[in-house]
């Protein structure tokens, strides 16, 4: 039975991806920061689907806490790497205390690029393996350090999956918009002010991903409004970008609604 690798495991949409790959049959490495969240989604996932759930308590700020978690990919055959952990930043780029930044920048960038490649590596060796990025829509604007990480992201992505080309390995970058999780809650942010129709939900962003990663495919966008969101701003002529940037900049700094969603710590 093949094994998956979820960070960020226990909730919003590391969690779906939990549930997806359990009831697929995967045994599974849920990571995450919360030991009793972590406890009671092992529980729920073994009784449900009646596979093995190891669960792995870390910080992935942490440098010790991330090499620990790598290690990892070298104990076991990991077939499917998930890597999700992540939080929504609703500071300016201006502020005085950087913390969140600084975090961000750990969590999503230094923990991204060091477990992907401890999975690739690892996969690659073995001749196979699956390997998907959370990244946003929120990546192909200009709206702070959560736009610029989301960036990185996707960059990284690509230019693992270029790599990674004719190894049996695949790469997919995973690009939702606004999904219905804790995350904006735990960001303190309000989204209220979203229209109903470009919402939707963890269970079609992930088994849009899973699909997509199954056939190979680099992008995976789960819905047609983000699709024709992303492939506008990623065509855009730079400076078009950075005015419509500001104009959705605006309009969240009157509503208090971020671009996009995806996985928590």
């Amino acid at each position: 039975m093949h094994t998956a690798m979820i960070t960020g495991g226990t909730s919003g949409l590391g969690a779906e991806f939990a549930r997806q790959l359990a009831e697929k049959g995967l045994n599974l490495v849920i990571v995450a920061r919360d030991e009793s969240r972590l406890a009671t989604t092992a529980t729920q996932l073994r009784n449900e689907y009646g596979v093995q759930v190891e669960t792995v308590s870390a910080d992935l700020s942490d440098r010790a806490d991330v090499a620990r978690v790598s290690a990892l990919f070298e104990q076991q055959p990991i077939e499917v790497f998930i890597n999700n952990a992540g939080f929504g930043i609703h500071s300016p780029l201006t502020a005085t205390d950087t913390a969140i930044h600084e975090r961000a920048f750990d969590v999503m960038i230094r923990a991204v690029f060091l477990l992907g490649g401890a999975a690739a590596r690892a996969m690659e060796r073995r001749g196979s393996g699956t390997i998907i990025n959370v990244s946003s829509v929120a990546g192909y604007i200009r709206m702070g350090s959560y736009s610029a990480v989301k960036a990185w992201v996707t960059a990284y992505t690509e230019s693992l999956a270029v790599e990674m080309a004719g190894t049996g390995v695949t790469v997919t970058n995973l690009t939702p918009g606004w999904v219905h999780t804790e995350f904006h809650e735990r960001a303190g942010i309000s989204s209220g002010s979203i229209p109903a129709a470009l919402w939707t939900t963890p269970a079609n962003v992930v088994s849009t991903a899973l699909r997509d990663a199954s056939r190979g495919k680099l992008d995976s966008t789960p819905t047609a409004s983000f699709k024709v969101l992303g492939l506008v701003c990623r065509y855009l002529p730079r400076r078009t970008n950075r005015w419509v940037s500001g104009k959705i900049a605006g309009d969240r700094r009157k509503h208090s609604a971020p671009i996009a969603t995806e996985g928590n710590e």
